[in-house]
């Protein structure tokens, strides 16, 4: 192929990239941010990195290099969002003057919650996260992940289970 067939700098060259995958990127990014919104802002913004390094870039790589790009824009935005829950958390913490001791206590069981939570096999822990965090029904989330509602209360339940046994031994 000729470098003018694959240069992404060239319009038509990045308008077919763009058709190509930008559909499928964002369908990628809804799932994760369960927003479309948030999933329309970050394939903008996916796709005008990818402008400004078309140089940088190869038509080969370019699939990997959108969904690097999609994944590390979610992951930094997750990072943010969690500094601002611990600064606010802090923030409402001082300002209910608690003691020390409640705050020690309520601190490890938070830790222990989410590390229950992250120990979930993927599945259940998707399905859990998606009812308990998003306040999804069981038929959004038999809808968003592609299966049955049966298997999405099986999933839910065995969560529970786990969580219930880890949680009970504080």
């Amino acid at each position: 192929m000729t470098k003018e067939l694959t240069d992404i700098c060239n319009n038509r060259i990045f308008d077919g990239v763009f058709h190509k995958y930008a559909k499928d990127l964002k369908r990628h990014l809804y799932f994760k941010y369960n927003d479309m919104a948030s999933a329309e802002d970050v394939l903008q913004e996916t796709f005008i990195k990818l402008w400004n390094n078309c140089a940088k870039v190869t038509l080969e790589k370019v699939k990997s290099y959108l969904y690097t790009l999609a994944n590390n824009a979610f992951l930094d935005i997750k990072k943010h969002e969690k500094v601002a829950r611990k600064h606010q958390k802090g923030f409402v913490n001082y300002n209910k003057s608690e003691s020390p001791e409640f705050l020690m206590i309520e601190e490890e069981f938070l830790v222990k919650v989410e590390k229950v939570i992250a120990d979930l096999p993927e599945k259940q822990r998707d399905v859990f996260l998606m009812s308990r965090m998003e306040k999804m029904k069981y038929k959004e989330i038999a809808l968003k992940l592609d299966i049955s509602v049966k298997a999405v209360e099986k999933r839910m339940r065995n969560a529970l289970i786990i969580v219930r046994a880890q949680i009970g031994n504080i």
